[in-house]
C-alpha cells in the first residue's frame, strides 16, 4: 500500500515499409484496421500476459502513433528494437502526451495545457470508471488480456492469426475462461497501488476519492462478494460474461 504517483503518458511513432506487418505480428488487435482513433492494444509475452498496455491509432500510410505509460517507454523501444531487427520500420523518440477527457471519453492530447494535474484526475477517475486500465511497469506481465476485457474494448481480434502469445491466449479464449478478470470498485481502506494484492484480489489501479478511493481490480466474484469492497457498474460493454459466447 502506499501513495499512488500521478500517471505520466509517453507517445512514439512507428514508420516505414514493414510498420504495419510488424506491428500486426505483434499487437493483440488487427492493427490493418486501426483508424485516427486511439484504440487500446496490447502486445503480450509468450505466457499470453500483457507486457505493454498500449493506445495506438494509425496516423497515416505506414506511420503509427503509440501512447504507453512513461516508466514502460524504455523497456518498449527495447523491446521493438529486439523483435524489429529485420524490419523496416523507425521508431521515433518518445515525446510526453497528456492525458484529458473529450467528449466524457478519456484519451490523450499534445495540447501542453492539458499537462496539468486536474487534467490527469479527471482522465484517471473517467478510465476507472470506464474500465480504461493503465499498465504500469509494476503491472508488466501480470495480467491477461482477457482478464482486463480488452477484447470487449476492440483491443484483441481472435481472427488476425499468429501475434505474440496468440497461441496461450486463444486457448483460454477457445477452451476455458478466465476465473479472476477485471471489475470496478470502491473501497474504504488505505489507497493501494497498481499490483497490490488485497488478500485475493489484484489491484490494476486506484485513485483516491470521498469515498477513500475507487480501482479497477482483477478477481473472481465470489473472492469479492466475501470482501469489505462495494463493486460498481462497468459500462453495459465491460458487463457481459468474459468467457466466448458459445
Amino acid at each position: 500500500m502506499g501513495h499512488v504517483s500521478i500517471p505520466q503518458f509517453q507517445q512514439i511513432s512507428i514508420v516505414g515499409a514493414d510498420a504495419e506487418k510488424f506491428l500486426q505480428g505483434q499487437l493483440t488487435c488487427d492493427v490493418t484496421k486501426l483508424g485516427l482513433n486511439y484504440q487500446a492494444a496490447a502486445i503480450c509475452n509468450l505466457k499470453g500476459r500483457i507486457e505493454f498496455g498500449i493506445w495506438i491509432k494509425k496516423q497515416a500510410e505506414q506511420h503509427f502513433d503509440v501512447v504507453i505509460s512513461a516508466d514502460c517507454t524504455d523497456s518498449l523501444l527495447a523491446h521493438l528494437k529486439k523483435f524489429g531487427a529485420f524490419s523496416k520500420f523507425d521508431t521515433s523518440a518518445p515525446i510526453f502526451i497528456y492525458p484529458c477527457v473529450l467528449a466524457d471519453e478519456p484519451t490523450f492530447s499534445h495540447d501542453d495545457t492539458h499537462n496539468t494535474e486536474q487534467d490527469t484526475q479527471s482522465w484517471m477517475q473517467c478510465s476507472i470508471a470506464t474500465g480504461n486500465y493503465w499498465i504500469v511497469a509494476a503491472t508488466q506481465g501480470e495480467f491477461q488480456p482477457q482478464e482486463l476485457r480488452l477484447h470487449q474494448r476492440g483491443g484483441m481480434d481472435y481472427d488476425k492469426g499468429c501475434y505474440l502469445g496468440q497461441e496461450v491466449i486463444a486457448r483460454i479464449y477457445f477452451k476455458s475462461a478466465p476465473k479472476a478478470f477485471l471489475h470496478y470498485v470502491q473501497g474504504e481502506d488505505v489507497l493501494p497501488s497498481a499490483g497490490d494484492k488485497l488478500d485475493k484480489i489484484q489491484v490494476v489501479n486506484a485513485i483516491a476519492t470521498d469515498h477513500d478511493f475507487e480501482a479497477l481490480v482483477v478477481a473472481r466474484p465470489e473472492h469479492l462478494a466475501d470482501s469489505a469492497l462495494t463493486t460498481l457498474d462497468l459500462p453495459a460493454a465491460l458487463q457481459a460474461d468474459v468467457a466466448r459466447a458459445k
